[in-house]
């Protein structure tokens, strides 16, 4: 996907930048319903009645930061990398994970999740890769087949 270490290296700090922004982002939100707390049934997709999409940078930072032997199918509705209601890639989860809060605004929610899109959006036409924006069970079936 991206010409060579130098340039993977410094996509890959962009998205981590970005990544940082989104935590600062929702930090910084003052939710009178409380934060997150983080107990992994909006993990369970179907259940929640949600579906996650990912963005062509964020699969390859994921696959650069855990190796290419370690991306998991989703072969259920649950998130792979959730394992007994915990994330384990946590430190390396995508900008829908690290947005989304069920106790949280729909419209901030919105809002922040369009500036991220549009920042990694800009990320792929800096670094020439082809911007896909792709339902997880996809994206991640692509990545290990």
């Amino acid at each position: 996907m991206v010409a060579d270490c130098k340039t993977n290296a410094q996509l890959l700090k962009r998205v981590s930048e970005i990544y940082n922004w989104l935590d600062l982002q929702t930090r910084r939100y003052d939710n009178p319903e409380g934060r997150c707390n983080v107990c992994g049934e909006c993990c369970d997709f179907e259940s929640y009645s949600h579906r996650l999409f990912v963005t062509s940078p964020e699969l390859m930072y994921l696959t650069a930061n855990l190796g290419a032997e370690n991306i998991k199918p989703q072969t259920t509705s649950r998130c792979p990398y959730n394992v007994s209601g915990k994330c384990t890639v946590y430190e390396y989860r995508f900008a829908g994970c690290r947005i989304f809060c069920c106790k949280a605004d729909a419209d901030f929610q919105s809002g922040l999740s369009e500036s991220a899109l549009k920042k990694f959006k800009s990320i792929s036409m800096e670094f020439q890769i082809d911007y896909r924006y792709t339902n997880l069970a996809r994206a991640l079936g692509g990545l290990v087949s």
